[in-house]
């Protein structure tokens, strides 16, 4: 007989013994540019709170208000009673900020783009027998590819055209123009969270008017993040309202807290509230996180010097980086990829860095290709020059001490 249990031990033996188990580490205090560990202040690398905004004064104090006036949580799903008009104000200032018609709110992005794909391939919507196709990139999320994988088998071919390769994908696309799809899908991460690399939305789009394919956007490490007002990837590439659904986070740049949503056209929107299952069986957003992330909206819309020092800190972080002979995916997104190569050397020395004052996580396979470990800095507004110096003479130390440069 099969002991489970053992093969389950087995298991974190091995990942233990091959430098692959992740470990978590405590934070004594909230997060910003420095956080606290173990009692002393650390330069924080591996954050997704690139405005700084997780521990703003104003969204604290929003958060707060939103309990008092709202309460705690709503304790329902929102077609039955876990709708207030919070919700509603949200999801407008959030389609109006990102240059959609509507916008749909969920516990998160993954279950945003879990809900999206299932709830239009899996409907028959007046067709007994169709077929469906989507076309994604080779390095998209997993919450992309989690989504697709709910997708009826007998319903949909799912295709991988290579990252960020157009000839590939137009490829495919021609190979099956003259077939009877009911949907064609192109799928893409608007910016890619392992690599820092933006998505070319331009030529995506003019693909898809094209082939009359759908553009699916996930813009989760964009928005806030990039074009010279923070309304993501479609700014940054000169596509902003022309995309047919993107989706993205509040969890990042816009608070850091919770909470994701799907923007679009109104009818698109008006589809998912019936027909989307994490919307229709998950809890609604919590009253103190609709207020956050207003608050966020409202900051990033009237002052847009954030952004502009986050992309300074950015440009600066990158240069001095590979003047200390490190080797970078080269790029202008906060995300900067240090590559390392080897998953032992990436938890070696995301270890070490932390005893040296750099708080900064590891990435290796199956999150990367094989040979491609690396340390995943994530600049931040947070971050003040001597910060970033604080920890550019903590990567030189332990760099020479590991013999990476």
């Amino acid at each position: 007989m099969i002991d489970s249990l053992e093969l389950i031990t087995q298991e974190l033996h091995r990942l233990e013994e091959t430098k692959t188990y992740k470990y978590e580490t405590a934070l004594q205090g909230p997060q910003g540019g420095v956080v606290k560990v173990g009692g002393k202040e650390i330069v924080m690398l591996a954050s997704n709170n690139y405005l700084g905004l997780s521990n703003h004064p104003a969204i604290k104090k929003a958060a707060i208000a939103g309990i008092k006036k709202y309460g705690y949580g709503v304790a329902s799903v929102r077609f039955l009673c876990g709708t207030q008009e919070i919700h509603y104000k949200l999801e407008k200032k959030i389609s109006k900020f990102v240059g959609c018609e509507d916008t749909i709110l969920f516990s998160s992005c993954f279950s945003a783009n879990e809900g999206f794909f299932g709830s239009l391939i899996n409907e028959k919507l007046g067709f007994e027998n169709y077929k469906d196709v989507l076309y994604s990139d080779k390095l998209n999320h997993a919450s992309i590819i989690d989504g697709q994988r709910l997708c009826k088998s007998e319903a949909v071919d799912k295709k991988i055209y290579n990252h960020a390769d157009m000839v590939d994908l137009e490829r495919q696309l021609e190979e099956d123009k003259n077939k009877e799809y009911r949907f064609r899908i192109i799928a893409t991460d608007g910016v890619f969270s392992m690599e820092g690399d933006l998505a070319p939305l331009r030529n995506i789009v003019e693909l898809a008017q094209k082939y009359n394919a759908i553009v699916f956007v996930d813009d989760s490490h964009a928005i806030g993040v990039c074009g010279k007002t923070g309304r993501g990837t479609p700014e940054a590439s000169g596509t902003l309202g022309k995309i047919d659904v993107l989706t993205g986070t509040l969890g990042k740049a816009i608070g850091g807290a919770a909470g994701g949503y799907i923007s679009g056209k109104r009818e698109m929107i008006a589809y998912l509230r019936q027909k989307s299952r994490p919307y229709t069986f998950s809890n609604s957003l919590p009253p103190s996180i609709i207020f956050g992330a207003m608050t966020a909206f409202d900051l990033l819309s009237k002052d847009r010097s954030v952004v502009k020092r986050l992309h300074g800190n950015t440009a600066y972080f990158r240069t001095e980086i590979k003047k200390l002979g490190f080797t970078i995916l080269e790029g202008d997104h906060p995300i900067v990829p240090i590559m390392l190569g080897e998953a032992a050397v990436a938890q070696d020395m995301s270890a070490a860095l932390l005893k040296a004052g750099v708080f900064i996580k590891g990435l290796w396979f199956p999150v990367v290709p094989r040979g491609e470990a690396r340390l995943r800095a994530q600049i931040s507004a947070a971050l003040s020059k001597k910060d970033i110096d604080r920890a550019l003479g903590a990567f030189e130390r332990v760099g020479k001490k590991m013999k990476v440069i």
